[in-house]
């Protein structure tokens, strides 16, 4: 009987797998349809917000990068691309947001917008430009850099390539 089982079994993993690679779609693990795309090409987001932080357009670049490449089976391009990414940061502010009794600021908000056009060179009617922002809250006694900047952008970025994500090859 266990035999029989373990045989059922074999056959059953042996089908799915069988449907899957067949599938002419291919779908990641998080639920994204690149379709037939096999690359990708995130291109350089340059920093155009009115305040520029020195290091952001190559950490969100590279951010995005590795957000695609862990959540889908694309390869990486330099040009050229089945899926592109382009943009441009055209937010990065800092602003008090709760008072204290003193009247003083005791929380302030890093807020980053990026601007997003994306090309699908298998499917134009997905193409879009859009913005996404999100922010990060932090005591007004915190001086934002160093570990605390790194932790404020990977809040941000995780949301802000979530919602790219989802905009682009998201199937929700």
């Amino acid at each position: 009987m266990h035999m029989l089982r373990t045989f059922a079994f074999r056959c059953s993993i042996a089908i799915a797998t069988i449907v899957l690679i067949g599938c002419s779609v291919n779908y990641s693990f998080t639920g994204g349809d690149t379709g037939n795309a096999k690359t990708i090409q995130v291109s350089f987001f340059n920093n155009n917000a009115e305040l520029v932080e020195p290091t952001l357009s190559q950490e969100f670049t590279i951010n995005l990068q590795d957000f695609f490449l862990t959540q889908t089976n694309l390869s990486l391009v330099k040009s050229s691309g089945d899926l592109q990414f382009e943009g441009e940061i055209t937010r990065y502010t800092i602003t008090p947001m709760t008072a204290n009794a003193q009247q003083t600021a005791s929380q302030n908000r890093l807020t980053i917008e990026i601007n997003v056009r994306y090309y699908n060179r298998e499917d134009e009617s997905k193409n879009f430009e859009q913005r996404f922002s999100h922010f990060y809250d932090y005591p007004a006694t915190t001086i934002l850099q160093g570990s605390e900047l790194e932790t404020a952008y990977e809040e941000i970025f995780e949301r802000i390539n979530q919602n790219i994500f989802n905009a682009s090859v998201g199937s929700w």
